[in-house]
């Protein structure tokens, strides 16, 4: 189970910022805990969160709310999947960075 990240096990110096998820009807998510954005179109994101890389994909994607200092993002939309890239992936991470950067 160490593939998975524990929110219970961090030591008290070393605390991440808080990840989470929340999607609301399919058409609205917002995401804390993002270090970065690294690419985005109306069909794909791919976040930098302090839980890993997070590829969102879906339909009509905008976003509407970026607060970097508070690593914080609204996306709007039809969303379709969500996954994490772990390294526990890696060749799944490497097509899918190979799609995006072509």
């Amino acid at each position: 189970m160490s593939q998975y990240y524990d929110t219970n096990t961090s030591s008290k110096g070393s605390t991440l910022p808080d990840h989470d998820v929340i999607m609301r009807g399919r058409r609205l998510l917002d995401i804390t805990g993002v270090k970065q954005v690294e690419s985005f179109d109306n069909e794909e994101f791919l976040l930098e969160t302090v839980m890993g890389f997070l590829a969102i994909k879906g339909q009509n994607l905008q976003m509407k709310n970026l607060d970097v200092d508070k690593g914080i993002v609204s996306i709007k939309g039809k969303v379709f999947d969500l996954v994490y890239l772990d390294d526990q992936h890696g060749e799944k991470a490497k097509g899918f960075f190979s799609k995006l950067f072509r």
